[in-house]
């Protein structure tokens, strides 16, 4: 059985379930922007209790942080993303779903598609 790394350092391996039986895992990249009360301290002992939390970075933008949350289901997922703003101190949560990776390998560039021209 093979495994997946998460980027946490402290979660083990997440096993990937058998061929025949695809994985289904739901994952958000999560803004975030903390209330004016709320120190990033806050949040990021918050994160590392979430268990959904697998990644996160502070960032310099209108938000405070980017959050990669990742769920075995949807209802977990959406869990997460409410509880960034109820228990992690979040004023504002801007959610992007993660539908699948983009194969940047060089084995797999299409031709370039021609763009039309207006008459």
């Amino acid at each position: 059985m093979t495994s997946r790394w998460s980027t946490r350092h402290d979660r083990e391996p997440v096993d990937v379930l058998p061929a025949d039986e695809p994985e289904r895992r739901h994952e958000a990249l999560v803004g975030v922007r903390l209330t004016a009360a709320t120190p990033g301290s806050h949040l990021l002992e918050y994160l590392r209790t979430e268990p959904c939390a697998v990644a996160a970075w502070w960032i310099a933008a209108d938000l405070d942080a980017v959050v990669r949350l990742s769920a075995d289901s949807l209802s977990k997922l959406h869990r997460a993303v409410a509880d960034l703003r109820r228990r992690g101190g979040a004023e504002i949560v801007v959610t992007l779903s993660i539908l699948r990776a983009l194969d940047l390998s060089e084995a797999t560039a299409a031709a370039p598609v021609p763009l039309p021209v207006s008459a």
